[in-house]
This record gives structure tokens, sequence and C-alpha cells, in this order.
């Protein structure tokens, strides 16, 4: 750690490896998201799309790429940084690896909500980010409840939300089994998680809620780090404990819920991406800004993969999301195991 003075007073401390890291990672997914607006069946080189994004492309460029092609490159960058912050405050709430938005109930809240506008209303696709968002909001809601007991702690936390997981996949199925032919198809293709067809109408409610959830999320990382001690020593800190993590759990919900509105419920970035980033930093704490850059890193890298690794056949983002996250979902139980904490 370093302290950086700054001409008011103020007092700042840095990590240069986590700076590193950070940087690093930024430009990772900022080279994955020029060659993914690049690929396609009118390529582009990396040249002509930074440059068409300067505003100093052709008008066919300007087109297939602004048009086009960026949204789903946006979306990837929002989407994947939502829903690593989410995994992030989680984890740091419940001081458990495994505390993660989509093993404990979240994304598959989302995924009934979204499935129930598909299925019984055949709603459009806001109707459908609408369902997916209260789906989310409710599971949040009611995990909380059923975890409470003279508050809510970690392991509690995780074993309800597996719980609340497993109920609620059950549920999808069975909306799945009284779904037409071609409700059941589409809503298949959400619930595996996809960048395919992304446009303006997905980027702007997830940019938005960005815009006003992460400023929230940053004030309370002090907080949030303190809470990682204990509730005991962070109440003798100063901190009210409950407040704090109502705001921060209510702040994870929305950041995986309107990630899962826009992409579908994408598996295993909220679960790997703050670990990865935390080995990465090797700091302590929650690790927020390069949790962010490593999930959007790894979501747009993933989807370079799905769309270029099996010829002309290309898959969603999240059957290569959920092979990865699932061989890290392994690793990590072994890990845990051996170290006597599982």
């Amino acid at each position: 750690m370093r302290a950086i003075r700054t001409p008011g007073g103020l007092s700042l401390r840095t990590d240069p490896r986590a700076v590193v890291v950070v940087l690093s990672l930024a430009a990772v997914a900022t080279g994955a998201a020029i060659v993914l607006i690049g690929r396609g069946d009118f390529a582009i080189p990396p040249a002509d799309v930074v440059a068409t994004l300067l505003g100093n492309g052709s008008p066919a460029h300007e087109f297939i790429i602004n048009d086009l092609r960026l949204p789903r490159a946006l979306v990837g960058l929002l989407a994947g940084a939502s829903l690593a912050l989410s995994g992030a405050i989680f984890q740091s709430l419940s001081r458990n690896p495994l505390g993660s938005p989509d093993v404990i109930g979240f994304g598959q809240g989302a995924a009934v909500g979204a499935l129930t506008m598909i299925v019984l209303f055949q709603g459009s696709a806001i109707a459908v980010s609408g369902g997916a968002v209260v789906g989310g909001l409710l599971t949040g809601i009611a995990v909380y409840l059923l975890a409470w007991k003279r508050g809510v702690h970690g392991y509690r936390l995780v074993l309800v939300g597996i719980g609340a997981a497993a109920v609620l996949t059950a549920i999808n199925q069975y909306l799945l089994t009284k779904a037409s032919l071609v409700d059941a198809t589409r809503a298949m293709l959400w619930i595996t998680g996809t960048l395919d067809g992304r446009d303006w109408d997905q980027v702007w409610p997830l940019l938005i809620s960005i815009a006003v959830l992460v400023p929230l999320v940053a004030v309370h990382a002090r907080p949030m780090h303190m809470l990682e001690m204990g509730d005991d020593a962070a109440y003798a800190l100063g901190v009210p404990v409950e407040r704090v993590r109502v705001v921060l759990m209510g702040s994870g919900v929305l950041l995986m819920a309107f990630a899962t509105a826009a992409a579908g419920p994408i598996a295993f970035i909220a679960l790997s991406a703050p670990q990865l980033a935390r080995r990465l930093t090797r700091s302590p704490g929650p690790n927020l800004a390069a949790a962010a850059v490593m999930g959007a890193a790894l979501l747009l890298v993933a989807d370079l993969v799905a769309t270029s690794a099996f010829g002309d056949r290309q898959l969603p983002v999240g059957v290569v999301t959920a092979v990865l996250g699932g061989c890290y979902l392994l690793w990590l139980l072994v890990t845990e195991r051996r170290a006597g904490r599982v």
C-alpha cells in the first residue's frame, strides 16, 4: 500500500499491484470488445473498428458497428461488470466464496420472473426484462427474510439461498413443460444466457442501473470491508451493520437482476470473477474495481470463444461460462475442503 496526499489535504491509499491488475484487465476487456465488434459475416479490421468508434469511419462501417455490433459488446462489458460486482458483494457479506448470486438463488429467481412473462403472458422483450428484475428482487427479499435470525449470517444465507435455488430451478423446469414449442424455444435460448441480438434497448437500462448502483456500492465499500471482520467487530467500529447489509444486498440483487434482464442468467461470472480478481491483486477486501473489470473481460473473452471456436456453429455465451465456471467451482470446493472450511 502507498499513501497519496491530494492538494486538498486528503490522504488516499493505493495498492500498485491492484492498479496494474485493474489496468491490465481493462486492456484485455477493451481488446476483446474491439475484436468482437470486428467479427461477423462482414469482417472489419481492429484498426477500422477503432477509427469508426472515434468517429472517423466510413458510413457502412458506422452503421455496422454503431447500430449492429456495438450494443452486443457494451452489454457484454456492462453485464459482466454487474455480475462480478454482485458476486463480490455477496461473497464479502457472507464471508464465503460460494456466496454468489447464481449459487444462492437470485439468478434463478430472475429466471422465474422472465420465464413467467415468456410462457404465461407471451411478453415482449421489455416485459421479459421487467419480469427478470422483479423476480430477482422478490427472491432477494424472500432469502433475506428466511435467513434472518438476529441478523443475517454468512453460512445461513448461503444455505437458505441454495435451498431457494433448488426450488426456483424446479419452478423453471415446470414452466418449460407448460410452454408451447415456440415459447419453449425462446425460453431455452434466454435461460442459457446469450449476447446474440442485443441492441440499445438492453444497453440503456443496464447502463442507468450501473450509474446509480455503483456509486452507492462504492460509498459502502469501507463498511463492507469491516463487515468481513464479523458483525461484533463492525459494530465496535461504528458500522450500522444491518442498514449497511440491507443496502448492499439490495444493490447486489439489482445489479444481478438488470444484468440477467439484459443477457439472460449467465452462469458463474459472479462466482469466479471476484475470486480470480482477489487472487491476482493479493489484496484483502472485496476488490470491487478489479472484480468488475475481471467480470467484463471474462464475459467478452467467453463470447469470443463461443462465436469463433466451433466453426460456423455459434454457441450462446452461457454455455462457455457454465463449462469454465463448473471447472472453477470444482477446483474451489477441493481447495476449501483441503483448507477445512467445507
